[in-house]
């Protein structure tokens, strides 16, 4: 069974690893291509974006695809519309493995707005010291609030994405550590995150740390995924998902 997994999420590799050497299936994982060394996985990658839904459309087709599992990231919107559209048109299977959103808890000081714009507008005009977690592409609307401090952590350089004159950037990457996150949060005397609600427990250390200090969060919603699309929150349901249908497309 020939499957196309959109990758760039832990879920992802997680499918990635499980898929390898079974020789029931026949994996390819493809990959945006926004960073620049990403993990290596044991099964064929391809790297680079398709040219929209007619463009994914006429791979799944040129590739005998029988299925194809979006385990994209929650905010990558356009990709998951682009995929339910494609195999829409080349009648191929189509699961979303979109992990839960994070739920609050006793103790969260969450601020929940809609876009970008609104986190930096839910900052207020003072001055404060804010933690991005938001990803390299997403910083620039902060450049409109120059008299806040930002700590800004990426997987990439964030370069010139944020032209503002107090701010720290620092390169790392998920999964994270709980108590780590409290002393970063310390040491840079942060007194607001600025985060997307992307779920899974890779990230969410930094919400469990601005829990435990009491530091407010500004959690950015999910942008709409497609409706109509199975779904599952789990590798393992991924796994029986693809178990059930193997042997039965044409």
């Amino acid at each position: 069974m020939r499957i196309l997994i959109l990758g760039g999420t832990t879920e992802a590799s997680g499918l990635a690893r499980a898929l390898a050497g079974q020789g029931r299936f026949q994996p390819l994982l493809s990959l945006a291509g926004r960073t620049s060394e990403p993990r290596h996985l044991p099964i064929p990658t391809r790297i680079g974006g398709f040219g929209g839904p007619e463009g994914l459309a006429r791979f799944l087709r040129d590739e005998r695809m029988e299925a194809v599992i979006d385990a994209t990231h929650p905010f990558a919107a356009v990709m998951s519309h682009n995929a339910a559209k494609a195999c829409d048109d080349a009648g191929v299977l189509l699961l979303a493995l979109r992990r839960p959103p994070w739920r609050p808890q006793a103790g969260d000081r969450w601020r929940e707005v809609a876009t970008m714009a609104d986190a930096v507008r839910a900052l207020g005009e003072a001055p404060r010291r804010a933690f991005l977690t938001v990803g390299r592409l997403e910083l620039r609307p902060f450049a409109a609030a120059p008299q806040h401090a930002y700590v800004v952590r990426t997987i990439e350089p964030i370069d010139d994405a944020l032209p503002v004159p107090n701010v720290i950037a620092i390169r790392d990457r998920a999964p994270f550590d709980e108590a780590a996150e409290r002393a970063l949060m310390q040491t840079h005397r942060i007194d607001v995150l600025v985060t997307k609600n992307s779920g899974g427990g890779a990230t969410y250390p930094k919400i469990a740390a601005a829990r435990a200090l009491d530091i407010p969060v500004v959690l950015v919603a999910r942008p709409e995924k497609p409706a109509g699309v199975t779904e599952v929150a789990a590798v393992t349901e991924a796994l029986a998902w693809l178990d059930e249908r193997h042997g039965r497309t044409p």
